[in-house]
């Protein structure tokens, strides 16, 4: 066998080998209930959602910040490419601020929930199943939502977060709270 040849099988089983390993970790999350999600008496509008767990949802207009309310959808590839940011910052937020998230234009629920636990997701979040949000939201995702302690919007960030930095920044720029 030639030289050529021999580095040619050498350089197949490297790329056979290397292909087989999966280079992204699994990250587990998971579906959890939105029974925790502090609302606001006597909002101004109803605008229900349902829990992505199936359990009790909220009225969207109702929740009281400080929180961020991530609007997202399994689908959307710059709401994947956001999630890192999101799940650093859940991680060392101040306990005083709500994450939440909400589920939009999914085929079934299933591939929210399966989005969430393989996306390492661990706050709650919603889910729009008929589109009932769209007029509140807007259409396109990603999108989050910085609510105060009033329910009032201070400011509504459309696109995908671009670092965990930028969400600590906002964070205390519109809550006095740094993340």
């Amino acid at each position: 066998m030639n030289l050529r040849r021999k580095s040619a099988l050498v350089l197949t089983a490297l790329l056979i080998l290397t292909s087989c390993g999966n280079s992204e970790p699994i990250i587990t999350g998971q579906v959890l209930p939105c029974n925790h999600i502090s609302l606001i008496e006597n909002p101004k509008q109803d605008i229900e959602a349902g829990c992505l767990d199936s359990g009790k949802g909220v009225n969207i207009a109702a929740i009281k910040g400080p929180a961020i309310i991530n609007v997202w959808g399994s689908w959307c590839e710059p709401c994947k490419k956001e999630l890192p940011y999101l799940n650093e910052f859940y991680q060392t937020m101040d306990p005083r601020l709500q994450l939440i998230g909400v589920d939009v234009e999914e085929k079934q629920i299933e591939d929210g929930r399966m989005f969430a636990r393989t996306h390492g997701i661990m706050w709650p979040n919603l889910y729009d199943g008929d589109g009932s949000t769209r007029m509140f939201f807007g259409m396109g995702v990603p999108v989050s939502w910085f609510v105060d302690e009033n329910g009032k919007v201070l400011f509504k960030k459309v696109g995908p977060f671009n670092s965990t930095e930028e969400i600590r920044t906002l964070s205390f720029k519109y809550f006095g709270i740094s993340g």
